[in-house]
């Protein structure tokens, strides 16, 4: 577990366990409560996989569609459950707020020079994710570069990785949705905050490496899907090192290794 979650996980049973110390009643209602749930019934179904001669049965593989109108229905029941219970527990909302009030503060990253420029990331207090700010010099005024905040309404697509050019004219960064590991790579123009054409696609466990020149940049993808087939679902084998130059389409890219 990262030092950062281990904290924060300390820091809520420190508040959590001051609250009941406040008010023990709560904590025999939250037994009380847990014990009167009524969970929606999960069905099961009649699935067997074969493992090395052995036949092991997987009676919720349905569950494993996750945009099914069935698994949508389930996780909509099983929430109400949970809420329930949970809108009942009354140090919630005193744990929110004092969790809030402990991370409402600037964070830096530490700085990366590039040519005449320095790059660090910045959050002012409690956004999801840190912006990359970039200034002239020492002295000069920050501006945002990326803010991967604004990359989805909803806040489920991440900045999964990033790379610079060694004169900082470029920025190489990756994106992934919904927690995937599959990766979207594009390229910034640091000069203007806006991306290039470059978009690259069928990326996972890897980052990109840019050539001295900035020519272009190596990175590690696997073959796309097969037409009609689940990404999330598809099994990844023999990953290849691809070169992409610059204002290319990615189905020119050369294959290294």
């Amino acid at each position: 577990m990262p030092t950062t979650s281990r904290v924060a996980l300390a820091i809520t049973v420190a508040l959590l366990c001051t609250a009941c110390a406040h008010d023990p009643s709560s904590l025999s209602s939250t037994k009380r409560s847990a014990n009167a749930m009524t969970y929606p019934v999960s069905h099961t179904v009649d699935h067997h996989d074969e493992y090395h001669g052995q036949r092991v049965a997987d009676p919720y593989r349905w569950l494993e569609d996750i945009d099914s109108a069935e698994t949508l229905s389930w996780i909509e029941a099983q929430n109400a459950v949970t809420f329930a219970h949970l809108d009942t527990i009354t140090q919630r909302e005193p744990i929110r707020s004092r969790l809030t009030q402990l991370w409402n503060f600037e964070k830096f990253g530490v700085p990366t020079r590039r040519g005449d420029s320095y790059f660090y990331t910045y959050n002012d207090g409690l956004k999801n994710q840190p912006q990359m700010l970039v200034q002239q010099g020492l002295d000069g005024t920050p501006r945002v570069l990326l803010d991967p905040n604004t990359l989805s309404t909803d806040g489920t697509v991440a900045l999964s990785g990033s790379a610079l050019t060694k004169d900082g004219r470029l920025l190489a960064y990756g994106t992934s949705s919904g927690g995937s590991d599959w990766q979207e790579w594009r390229v910034r123009d640091v000069a203007n905050g806006q991306d290039l054409a470059d978009h690259i696609q069928w990326v996972k466990f890897s980052e990109a490496e840019w050539a001295k020149d900035g020519s272009g940049f190596w990175y590690g993808r696997y073959d796309a899907p097969e037409p009609g087939e689940n990404a999330l679902k598809s099994v990844n084998k023999f990953q290849k090192l691809y070169f992409h130059r610059i204002g290319t389409p990615q189905a020119d890219d050369v294959l290294v290794y």
